[in-house]
């Protein structure tokens, strides 16, 4: 007989983004009359740049002529979009990257996911709690997590890092040696973010202990403090111990394009093993390369009108975030998050359960969020809304709140 993953077995209930759209589902069906404004699911609302879409036409039009159509692309990405990563997102802020340092892919949540196959799976790996709920499952799946503890809402392998109120929601050194070590910043869901001299903590654990940190700055597009990281390698040390992953989905709207990628330095070796190459050999054994005209669609971000473009964009939802968190201020609540970051992390009312706010707010206010313990037990007592909804929606879902409370 068929043996299945059993790993796959363990994992409690479903996806919690999954959850929460069927919950909305399930809702809108027993009420239909029910508007719902959702701020739950970091999904992007405003339209590509028209740098972008010009750049992608082009991409399009250039595959229907013989002379310029292209098959199979590099597993890595062509070399217009990684040299352009390399100038924009590292050179111009003093970090020395190499193109054939940087792999681009479909998803950042694809590569953290992914970025597995090359570690064993006896490793010890510690995460931020809360945490997005990708490093913990699949983590999981490949049989390093253990077994999960219902009664504690967590997995008895994993090291859970708590961020807390008490410690700025930023994870402390563990006691327990960790071998891979996610980090997130600014942080999904918490929206905080880490100081250069907390960064350089980490770096110097990690390169001490023979440690990975696998440093996911989806996000560094939001970050409007001048003193905040916009990458881990701007840390002296990092190049020898840290994987850092990024995307276009929030940077460019890029959601239903699919395209980011992943900065493996050369640098970065662990047991006797050149991790660039382990991953160059992953990728191209298991994975075919972004389309063309999608990577065309990236390069176009870097130009001076996409770089304008895009920074508009952001702006926009720098200023739902403001309308949240104004809001829940004039009601009464405690938020945290959306300075350097899409997303505010707000604490319940009368500490109540994080699921029992969502209904609470579903059913009385129309509105939906993402239930903290969703992303680890650190995240009870709290929930997620995000600013990536149109102003419009943004605006009449915090006056519900308001209203509501």
């Amino acid at each position: 007989m068929t043996k299945v993953n059993q790993n796959f077995l363990k994992l409690p209930g479903s996806y919690l983004f999954s959850e929460v759209a069927r919950r909305i589902s399930a809702y809108s069906a027993a009420n239909p009359q029910a508007k719902i404004i959702k701020l739950s699911i970091g999904d992007v609302t405003r339209p590509l740049v028209p740098a972008v879409i010009e750049a992608m036409h082009k991409a399009v039009d250039e595959m229907g002529a013989e002379e310029t159509f292209r098959g199979y692309g590099p597993e890595q990405g062509y070399d217009f979009l990684r040299d352009a990563i390399a100038e924009h997102d590292y050179k111009a802020r003093g970090v020395d990257i190499a193109p054939d340092e940087i792999f681009v892919s479909d998803g950042a949540k694809s590569d953290c996911g992914n970025i597995g196959d090359i570690f064993g799976v006896d490793n010890v790996v510690a995460v931020c709690d809360p945490v997005y709920p990708v490093y913990v499952d699949t983590n999981a799946m490949a049989g390093r997590a253990g077994d999960y503890q219902e009664e504690l809402g967590r997995w008895n392998k994993l090291v859970y890092m708590p961020c807390v109120e008490a410690n700025g929601f930023s994870p402390e050194i563990p006691k327990e040696k960790a071998d891979i070590i996610y980090l997130c910043f600014p942080n999904n869901p918490t929206g905080a973010v880490a100081t250069r001299d907390q960064l350089k903590e980490w770096v110097d654990y990690a390169n001490k202990n023979g440690s990975v940190i696998l440093y996911d700055s989806a996000y560094k597009a939001f970050i409007t403090e001048e003193d905040v990281p916009h990458t881990i390698y701007e840390i002296e040390g990092a190049r020898t111990c840290a994987i850092e992953f990024r995307s276009y989905s929030k940077t460019a709207g890029f959601t239903g394009n699919r395209c980011a990628y992943t900065v493996v330095p050369k640098d970065l070796e662990r047991d006797g093993a050149k991790i660039n190459a382990l991953w160059n050999r992953r990728q191209c054994t298991k994975f075919n390369g972004v389309p063309y005209v999608v990577q065309r669609g990236a390069a176009a971000i870097y130009t001076p009108e996409g770089k304008r473009q895009t920074q508009d964009v952001i702006d926009y939802y720098h200023a739902n975030t403001k309308v949240i968190m104004d809001g829940l201020s004039k009601a009464g609540l405690s938020a945290s998050g959306g300075v350097n970051a899409p997303y505010i992390w707000l604490k319940t009312p009368d500490n109540m359960g994080s699921w029992d706010f969502f209904d609470l707010l579903l059913d009385k206010a129309n509105v939906a969020c993402t239930p903290g313990a969703g992303f680890g037990p650190s995240g009870e007592g709290y929930v997620r809304l995000t600013a990536f909804g149109g102003a419009e929606a943004t605006k009449e879902a915090v006056e519900r709140i308001v209203k509501m409370l």
